[in-house]
């Protein structure tokens, strides 16, 4: 018997599934866009202060730089509000879109050159991209924000999240002051390893709150406040290392 076509994987998405995956693509179009704003603050802000990249702080003084980070924070909210109605194994993917978003438009707007493993790499997140987004998995029911919390301290992701915190830790003080100048993998490494553990406090969250919005209050839950603090110190921490990152790849003037 054929196999299903793509237009009966999509009659077969869910409502809510088909609503994280807006929330999802929106997203990405927000932070992919950010990135550029960003880059283009952090370069005039360090053409007259110290860069991210030395330690510097100065971008915090720049409007431009503000610009961008206001248009991330709207792309952050629409990924938050994804994981609240879709699976995070199909909104997480659906954020390497971004990587497209800022390739294009670093190649317009930045007139930074697009080359041949570039544009093999936008292909191959597209192609990633829509084969996960047409067999998504159905989300099962949540009911509390403690089942989270039952499932992110089971014993393996428990050994999981030790494991990428020890590395994080190495990366953050003994190969960022030795490497971080020359080799921008030491931060890219770190805001991914974070961002792995941050996957799975922003889905809590997004829980939370929906199911407070639908009369459940999760907020009287001390596990919310908890996937709270961890949100925001991954987002804190990444957004640091990510703004050096990004001053690091800035030519010198």
């Amino acid at each position: 018997m054929a196999s299903h076509s793509w237009k009966d994987t999509y009659r077969g998405m869910s409502s809510d599934n088909i609503k994280g995956l807006v929330l999802a693509l929106s997203s990405s179009i927000f932070i992919g866009a950010s990135f550029i704003v960003k880059k283009k603050g952090l370069k005039k802000a360090g053409a007259s202060g110290v860069r991210a990249g030395s330690g510097g702080y100065s971008y915090l003084y720049e409007p431009l730089w503000w610009v961008g980070m206001i248009t991330m924070i709207v792309g952050e909210i629409a990924n938050f509000a994804a994981y609240a109605f879709a699976p995070a194994i199909l909104v997480t993917p659906l954020g390497a879109l971004s990587i497209i978003i800022s390739a294009v438009l670093a190649h317009i707007i930045l007139r930074e050159k697009l080359h041949m493993f570039g544009i093999l790499g936008c292909v191959l997140c597209v192609v990633g991209s829509t084969t996960i987004v047409l067999h998504a998995p159905q989300e099962r029911q949540i009911e509390s924000v403690t089942e989270v919390w039952d499932l992110a301290t089971e014993p393996a992701f428990l050994f999981y999240a030790a494991l990428v915190i020890t590395a994080v830790f190495i990366l953050i003080f003994q190969f960022i002051p030795e490497y971080g100048q020359t080799h921008i993998m030491v931060y890219i490494g770190v805001c991914s390893l974070v961002g792995s553990l941050s996957v799975m406090s922003v889905k809590a969250l997004g829980i939370a709150l929906k199911l407070t919005l639908l009369g459940m209050n999760q907020l009287i839950y001390p596990q919310t406040w908890a996937f709270t603090l961890v949100v925001i110190t991954c987002v804190l921490t990444q957004m640091n290392y990510l703004n050096k990152v990004t001053s690091l790849c800035l030519p010198f003037s």
